[in-house]
């Protein structure tokens, strides 16, 4: 329902500028032999000629209309050309309407905040110009006003027959006693005029404007007089417009609402709303629509002009009327693919264009159920985390239909997809992403953090670095596609981001689409498979067999996964099957010769050689973490639960990595310990011994008293 919002100002200058069928303009830009023609733009079915979406100006003269069809078209205007709208995946493609539409906000938007409406219409907030042209140059200061702008239709102003209309226009505009609002309009048609000539010169195309104090007016007046032409709405004539205007023709009053107002109160314009107070209002439609009903009545709407110049969603959609009922689970199957194709190309053009990602994936549909009329309203929408990717897309959307047409039948229907039924039928289907917002500034490739080159692999088209330049952060999984998300990154390098993943733990049913929403992404190589179980918020990988490094040659490495981590992963069974080391993609990187790195890599050695001293080594689970310094603490955790595989040979190398000098130890000190830590100490003196300590006493080693105390 419609929300109220406070006027801020009754000086703004707000302009809606409407494309002049914008179809047929764009197609006679392409062919300009049929400008000045009868021409309308039709849907690409060939039913009767098919749909009419757009009618030129000249085919309106002759009564064609856009609720005709194309045979019914010819019969009233049998000269009219008739261009059938592109098609692209079996329906039509609007892409040449919306980057032609793209063309006119580019131009528009150089003097004032705009706001992208749709493909062919537009809102301008020219407060701020209107301003300074009304501090530079006011409009009562003027001798030469533009042709164009004399052409403006100003409400409320009387012209008399045999009067010239510009002459009067020009009087307005140049009137000393003007008030300062109605200063601003004039200055606000100046501004519109040269904005529709500069579209006229750099795109061929024509617009309409209406111009106004506020968004609801401004969209009124833009199509009160078409085409090519512009219309001003002053303060003191909103009264006279909305008074005799149409319930139905006000914005957000063409469905239900608007239809209780005639049925229940008996309004038929919206001058009507006058008679009733505010509370009336708000006790029969509700607090805040009663108050936003009481303030359209009198010309109030402070809705603001969002300053967008891109959607905030896109959607592809298609009807399939009567007869065209989709009655089968394979046949919404294969128009969901090719709606999901089309949405998937439109999200990747936006995120490569304008470094945008969407989060939501939105399924609608109406459909009916055998002996129920009104059940063509009651298909429940569904809304899941989006995942790039057409494949992803594909099986999301198709999960949500069968999420969705459960509940609307309301029992559980048979998932094979070939089944006829004589229960159900959708005649209409649509997918939509939402919640677009621009990929956050700094945010790049993990390749640019770790500074170096990626192995090329015959799985790689190209390394990553030079792939990508920008990051784009996966897309919150939920609990309908958790079960193992890849980074979007990855699927990039592969066409299309359809690529398959095969999950060798699977831990849902599976037929069940809902359990199996994330299991694929074709073709992703073995050794470089990123898996995570759902769920999880440590992302920890498989390591290949322990590779000592060199001494003199250290590898800058970043944060790894921690070894509480990895143990925890381990006592939770998440076998990761086919997972290897991220080290994997990045062990070919130039070599940094810092004394940090090379601190950083010696402590990390030196923490799995001192397993030989009774501190074993996780051969298993943690080899990419055992050349990073990580806290005693957890390093502790880690190998008190397994076995050490370390030789004895480097002692003295070990000794010094953990910066301790056992000559200055006092062994007035180890004699206090307990007798198991003596024992270790001990052994630890005499290296060609190794201790055994029993597993139940393991849980305490010499290292807890020698490494540094970190609550000091």
């Amino acid at each position: 329902m419609p929300v109220a919002k406070r006027e801020t100002s009754d000086g703004r200058v707000i302009a809606h500028v409407d494309m002049d069928c914008f179809y047929v303009q764009v197609e006679q830009r392409k062919q300009p032999n049929l400008r000045g023609l009868p021409t309308a733009v039709i849907q690409y079915n060939s039913f009767k000629g098919g749909a009419l979406i757009a009618v030129s100006y000249e085919a309106r003269n002759f009564g064609v209309k856009r609720s005709m069809r194309g045979d019914e078209a010819k019969d009233v205007c049998p000269q009219i050309h008739l261009v059938q709208v592109p098609v692209a995946h079996g329906k039509a493609d609007l892409n040449s309407y919306r980057n032609a539409g793209s063309e006119v906000v580019s131009i528009l938007s150089k003097k004032g905040r705009c706001e992208r409406a749709s493909i062919d219409e537009v809102y301008l907030d020219l407060t701020d110009a209107a301003e300074t042209m009304l501090l530079e140059m006011p409009p009562e200061a003027r001798e030469d006003i533009e042709e164009e702008v004399l052409k403006s239709h100003v409400l409320g102003l009387e012209i008399k027959e045999g009067i010239d209309a510009k002459e009067e226009v020009r009087k307005w505009i140049r009137r000393g006693d003007a008030t300062y609002q109605d200063k601003l309009l004039a200055c606000g048609a100046f501004i519109v005029a040269n904005l529709r000539m500069q579209v006229l010169k750099d795109t061929e195309f024509t617009c309409s404007a209406g111009i106004a104090h506020n968004k609801m007016l401004a969209k009124l007046a833009s199509g009160m007089n078409k085409p090519a032409q512009q219309t001003v709405v002053p303060q003191s004539s909103v009264g006279g417009l909305l008074e005799s205007l149409p319930i139905k023709k006000m914005k957000q009053l063409g469905g239900k609402l608007g239809s209780s107002l005639q049925s229940d109160l008996g309004c038929k314009t919206v001058g009507d709303l006058l008679q009733f107070s505010e509370e009336k209002l708000q006790q029969c439609y509700g607090i805040n629509t009663g108050n936003w009903l009481w303030n359209i009545a009198r010309g109030i709407n402070g809705e603001e002009v969002e300053g967008r110049l891109l959607p905030k969603s896109h959607g592809s959609g298609k009807t399939f009327p009567g007869p065209q009922a989709l009655k089968t689970l394979a046949s919404v199957q294969h128009w969901l693919n090719e709606l999901c194709e089309e949405l998937s190309e439109r999200l990747q053009s936006d995120l490569n264009l304008n470094k945008r990602i969407a989060h939501t994936l939105t399924l609608h549909a109406r459909a009916y159920k055998k002996g129920e009329s009104d059940s063509l309203r009651k298909f429940p929408s569904e809304s899941c985390p989006l995942r790039y990717g057409t494949t992803k897309i594909q099986e999301d959307a198709l999960t949500l239909f069968q999420a969705a047409l459960r509940e609307f039948l309301g029992f559980c229907i048979s998932k094979t997809h070939g089944n006829e039924n004589n229960n159900w039928g959708v005649t209409s289907l649509s997918v939509s992403a939402s919640k677009i917002v621009p990929i956050p500034s700094g945010t790049h490739s993990i390749v640019k953090y770790f500074g170096g080159q990626v192995p090329s692999s015959s799985s790689f088209n190209q390394p990553l670095g030079n792939a990508f330049d920008e990051a784009v952060p996966s897309s919150p999984s939920g609990s309908e596609n958790c079960s193992g998300l890849i980074s979007y990154e990855l699927q990039q390098n592969y066409p299309g981001g359809d690529t398959e993943i095969k999950n060798s733990e699977a831990c849902l049913h599976e037929q069940d689409p809902l359990c199996n929403l994330s299991r694929k992404v074709d073709s992703l190589p073995k050794e470089s498979s990123l898996e995570s179980p759902a769920g999880s918020e440590d992302r920890t990988t498989k390591s290949e067999p322990y590779r000592e490094l060199p001494a003199k040659d250290p590898r800058p490495l970043s944060s790894t996964p921690s070894l509480k981590a990895v143990e925890k992963k381990k006592t939770m069974g998440n076998n990761l099957k086919g997972n290897c080391s991220i080290m994997d993609f990045f062990n070919n990187y130039q070599n940094s010769q810092s004394s940090l790195e090379h601190k950083n890599v010696t402590n990390a050695h030196d923490v799995k050689t001192a397993s030989s001293f009774g501190l074993p080594s996780t051969m298993d689970s943690y080899s990419t973490c055992n050349q990073i310094e990580q806290p005693a603490e957890r390093c502790r955790e880690e190998i008190d639960s397994n076995v050490g595989e370390c030789s004895v040979p480097n002692m003295s190398q070990r000794r010094q990595a953990w910066d301790y000098n056992i000559d200055e130890i006092d062994h007035s000190v180890i004699e206090e310990l307990p007798p198991e830590i003596q024992q270790e100490f001990q052994a630890w003196l005499r290296p060609h011994k190794r201790p055994n300590v029993p597993n139940s006493k393991r849980g305490s080693s010499i290292t807890h008293y020698f490494l540094p105390d970190k609550s000091r």
